[in-house]
């Protein structure tokens, strides 16, 4: 779930970044959540969950 996340945000931050050049700091929030949640979703993944 959270890989899926991850994409879908990624994929939302390139477009903003690229199309809407306007809001920086909100899309680099994108970034960083999708960030987030690759480094959460390995880590479950290695704890077994």
């Amino acid at each position: 779930m959270f890989l899926i996340l991850f994409f879908i945000l990624l994929v939302a931050w390139l477009l903003g970044f690229l199309a809407f050049h306007i809001a920086g700091a909100l899309i680099h929030l994108l970034l960083i959540v999708a960030v987030i949640c690759l480094i959460v979703h390995f880590v479950r993944r290695a704890s077994g969950g």
